[in-house]
């Protein structure tokens, strides 16, 4: 694990050089005037596999009270009235 701290105006200079070299658990940490503001993590990478359908099954059930009408203000607050 990785931790590199860096001045905004410096990443802002050299950020792509920055982001290439972050590898997994390492981290950018990005300062104002020397106070942390920002951290920077590199994103985790997906499988690749298809997600399996069902996997709420059981665990989740959607209440009657989902398919009725919403009351006039909900709707109104939609339509920004």
């Amino acid at each position: 694990m990785f931790m590199i701290k860096v001045n905004i105006k410096e990443a802002s200079s050299h950020l792509s050089r920055y982001v290439d070299g972050l590898r997994d658990g390492d981290s950018i940490l990005l300062c104002k005037r020397n106070q942390p503001v920002a951290e920077i993590r590199p994103v985790s990478t997906l499988s690749g596999e298809p997600r399996p359908i069902g996997l709420g099954k059981d665990v989740f059930q959607v209440p009657d009270s989902f398919f009725e009408e919403l009351p006039d203000d909900v709707v109104a607050m939609f339509n920004g009235e």
